[in-house]
């Protein structure tokens, strides 16, 4: 038995840390948005705030 000795708590973690980066990377897929779909959906929005704004009164006057 000569192997590595490594510290089995930092083992532990390095387990989780690779485990929690696997789901999230799931997750990104399952729920993720490309950048195109968030760059339109920004736009849209903005779009909606200009023709609303063009809509109200002026209450400068």
């Amino acid at each position: 038995m000569s192997g590595k000795i490594i510290s089995l708590s930092g083992a532990r973690k390095a387990k989780a840390r690779a485990e929690a980066r696997q789901r999230a990377d799931a997750n990104a897929v399952k729920h993720g948005r490309t950048k195109a779909e968030k760059f339109r959906d920004k736009a849209q929005s903005e779009k909606r705030a200009r023709d609303l704004d063009g809509h109200l009164p002026d209450r400068d006057r």
